[in-house]
């Protein structure tokens, strides 16, 4: 309050942070707190706290406004210390005062929340103690009915601060470079694994932690200040598989397969790795549900959220192309914007709009041409139709019989790293696109009739293959053999005009090769 005074920022900052911890503090340290103390110097004569606790526990009502404005509370705190670095810098200051015990301030604002189920434990712990007909029992007894119902204000947010605490505490263990302190992260799960390798009959050991929307697969990384976790993959629950498999050589596995890798790992016993795919699918049996709950609502809803609600930005790395003109980005000319309110990465072009946001608290932002006109309100330029290559790679990802990064060449040009799709919808069609979140494919090769090669020839890159068609020729190279080999084996499917089945998740030949070059990735 003192640095909001001098006006380094708004004193209604503070005030919507703490809430009405003053008024709580007040009440402990000038009532209940003196009463208590008093009283234990009197035990002698009077053994007895349920009346002190029958006269004062009403007031432990208090305590609710502070809990309702918790969450409030811990996003204002992430915004201005994101948004303030004089805000950020006072903060840290604070924290590294031996009154603050090495913990930061969201651990010391979660004492408050979990006061009033620890006196009603305690109460509890008072009453099995006392003698039934004990003089005290009686008021203790109504105490605790009072006690009971304040608590009630905070059995929901007990669960998130706890959740909360977890999330600060993982958040330390990763060196605080991870952004999982947030309200929609749900901590299920933690523990030790080893990784099996493709190449090898290795096994490494690795950490997971497991939320309701990501697994974080990590490496143990030495730290004197306990344990300390490197992330190495992060990988999303939808569309997330786990299945258990057998290993001569390794005992108690499992496979977890995602979008962005695929893991098969080795628990410590049968229950060990029992735990953990129980734990997996029903956090994504849950994930679906809440899903498929979200899609059913009709885009008028989601229209009608347009503007009033924080959108998830789409990462300038998931896209080569602006989302709404498809034209390409560059350094120069065409750079890349993000529209406030729908979160797509497009050029200057196309969100050379402004409109009033209300979850900005009505500022003006910059918009897509879109959005624009579905919050002003007027009427849209009737959309062409889109072209072959005008599919969203996303929309064909989480449905394809194959995808993933590939080294092209064509006409002797230089190799470039493309995204490579087949999608269950056209599967005699393999899609080029530059990056995984493009809108538009940058080519697509229909597969019926090309002749495939794998032969090495002394100018192609490692793992590389052909598909060739009269004077056509496209010139692949995945980054293992294993995975050429998968990718060959969808292909000359496809090239005779049959649909080609997924390669199956547990295959040897195409999983394990996936893992093991994302590793080579994640290290590089």
């Amino acid at each position: 309050m003192e640095e909001a005074l001098k006006g380094t920022f708004p004193v209604d900052v503070v005030k919507n942070i703490f809430s009405n911890i003053s008024s709580i503090n007040t009440f402990h340290s000038q009532f209940l707190l003196p009463d208590l103390e008093k009283r234990m110097g009197e035990w002698e004569s009077t053994p007895r706290l349920g009346d002190i606790l029958q006269k004062l526990t009403p007031f432990l009502k208090m305590y609710a406004e502070y809990v309702k404005n918790f969450d409030n509370a811990m996003e204002l705190l992430k915004q201005w210390t994101d948004r303030s670095p004089q805000f950020k810098a006072i903060i840290q200051d604070i924290q590294s005062q031996e009154a603050c015990g090495c913990l930061t301030l969201q651990h010391h604002m979660l004492e408050p929340v979990q006061r009033v189920p620890r006196y009603e434990m305690l109460l509890k712990d008072y009453l099995k103690k006392l003698p039934q007909d004990d003089a005290d029992h009686q008021d203790a007894e109504k105490s605790l009915n009072i006690i009971a119902m304040a608590a009630t204000h905070s059995n929901s947010a007990i669960r998130k601060s706890e959740n909360l605490k977890k999330l600060l505490e993982i958040y330390e263990m990763l060196g605080e470079e991870e952004d999982i302190v947030n309200a929609s992260n749900e901590f299920i799960k933690e523990g030790h694994i080893l990784k099996l390798a493709a190449r090898n009959t290795s096994a490494m050991e690795r950490y997971l932690f497991l939320f309701n929307n990501m697994l974080l697969y990590c490496v143990p990384k030495f730290s004197l200040g306990g344990p300390k976790y490197t992330v190495r993959t992060r990988i999303g629950i939808e569309g997330m598989k786990v299945l258990g498999t057998t290993n001569e050589d390794y005992p108690h596995t499992f496979q977890v397969s995602g979008k962005e890798r695929t893991l098969e790992l080795q628990a410590s016993s049968e229950q060990d790795k029992d735990n953990w795919i129980k734990a997996f699918r029903k956090t994504i049996e849950i994930f679906h549900q809440k899903n498929e709950t979200f899609k059913s609502a009709s885009k008028d809803v989601l229209t009608a959220e347009l503007g009033k609600r924080a959108p998830r930005w789409i990462r300038d790395n998931e896209v080569t192309m602006c989302m709404k003109c498809k034209e390409s980005f560059n350094a120069l000319t065409r750079r890349r914007h993000h529209c406030r309110a729908c979160g797509y990465v497009v050029c200057w072009k196309c969100s050379d709009n402004k409109v009033a946001l209300e979850y900005d608290s009505n500022k003006i932002n910059k918009v897509c041409k879109d959005c624009y006109s579905i919050l002003t309100g007027e009427e849209k330029a009737e959309d062409k139709k889109k072209g072959i290559l005008e599919i969203e790679a996303a929309q064909f990802s989480g449905s394809s019989i194959m995808c993933g990064f590939l080294q092209y060449c064509e006409k002797n040009k230089p190799w470039g790293k493309v995204w490579c799709l087949i999608p269950e919808k056209e599967a005699l069609v393999l899609y080029l696109y530059g990056a995984p979140q493009d809108v538009k494919a940058q080519s697509t090769i229909p597969l019926l009739g090309y002749s495939v090669e794998d032969s090495p020839r002394p100018a192609d890159l490692p793992a590389s293959f052909r598909l060739s068609q009269s004077k056509s020729v496209h010139s692949f190279a995945a980054e293992s053999d294993e995975l050429k080999q998968r990718w060959l084996k969808v292909i000359r499917v496809a090239v005779t005009g049959e649909v080609p089945e997924c390669p199956p998740p547990n295959d040897a030949t195409g999983t394990m090769a996936i893992d093991d070059a994302q590793e080579t990735s994640s290290d590089s």
